[in-house]
């Protein structure tokens, strides 16, 4: 069966693989799709979650593009190993090895939530194998864009270390997981937001993980003095984006969608009518726009 650019439909010939590989001495689990000649598109997921949110995205790009997603160490169906480093740049230099182990050189990035500043990191470890990236409700590089929600981190900042960390800890359950999915959205599309969503990802929450998630969003203060070499990537190596963006976001609204722009006059930008879970709420609208976009700037050679 073929496709044309814009065709949201479902090929019922696709199969999704359910794969485990040795990363580093992480027991890995990832989800795949596609010919393994076809270019890749890779897709780290965001917080609470894992590549479960990627499920309905994969099969509809599958008949062009070979698509990876990998649940981060802690998260998922992957291991939580003690002794890995549960911040940005442990997880970007988990992503780096992930890649290099499945021996992909070259791959489009979807960025979102904590996803972006992990897949951020990655292709500033080596611009040239980015193709390109599309950004949707990403963790921003712009500290004067961001959400009312971003103020309660930021509250714990001034806190002693473990007092941070154990105000962090409290706000990790399973009511704190469906606030997390359900964000901003209008009851309308929040019923669109299944409760698999929280509930599956909390029955997979031990305490070690736990421990992992306090690390990761305790992390996001010292990630505060990444912001620049974010921006200084952006600028200079200039990837070609898209931005697809929920305005219905307490930690991302509309302008930080349009901060990009300041770095990267010529990406593309929709607003759509929802917010930070697209892939729930906007599937179709999504996958045309990333299947024309795709389809102009990565394509087979």
């Amino acid at each position: 069966m073929s496709y044309s650019n814009d065709a949201p439909l479902r090929d019922e010939n696709v199969r999704v693989k359910h794969r485990r590989v040795d990363v580093g001495g992480v027991d890995t689990f990832y989800r795949e799709a596609g010919d393994e000649c076809a270019p890749v598109l890779l897709l780290p997921h965001g917080y609470p979650c894992s590549s479960y949110e990627f499920r309905n995205l994969i099969p509809l790009l599958a008949d062009r593009w070979r698509l990876l997603a990998p649940d981060f160490p802690g998260s998922g169906f992957s291991a939580t190993p003690d002794d890995f480093d549960y911040r940005f740049d442990g997880y970007a230099r988990f992503l780096d090895g992930f890649v290099r182990t499945l021996g992909i050189e070259r791959f489009a990035l979807y960025l979102h939530d904590f996803g972006s500043p992990i897949g951020a990191r990655l292709a500033m470890m080596d611009p040239s194998r980015v193709v390109a990236q599309i950004i949707q409700n990403g963790d921003i590089p712009y500290e004067d864009a961001l959400g009312p929600k971003y103020a309660d981190i930021e509250k714990t900042w001034d806190l002693p270390p473990e007092q941070m960390r154990a105000a962090l800890r409290e706000a990790i359950t399973e009511s704190g997981f469906r606030e997390e999915f359900l964000n901003d959205v209008r009851a309308d599309l929040a019923e669109r937001i299944p409760p698999d969503m929280w509930s599956l990802h909390w029955a997979l929450t031990t305490p070690a993980r736990i421990e992992a998630y306090v690390e990761v969003i305790a992390g996001l203060k010292e990630n505060r003095d990444w912001f620049p070499h974010h921006r200084a990537y952006l600028a200079k190596y200039q990837p070609p984006t898209l931005i697809l963006w929920g305005p219905q976001d307490h930690y991302m609204p509309e302008t930080s969608a349009r901060a990009y722009l300041r770095d990267l006059p010529h990406a593309e930008l929709h607003l759509l009518d929802g917010g930070h879970w697209l892939l729930e709420t906007n599937l179709d609208e999504v996958v045309k726009l990333m299947r024309d976009f795709l389809g102009r700037v990565h394509t087979a050679r």
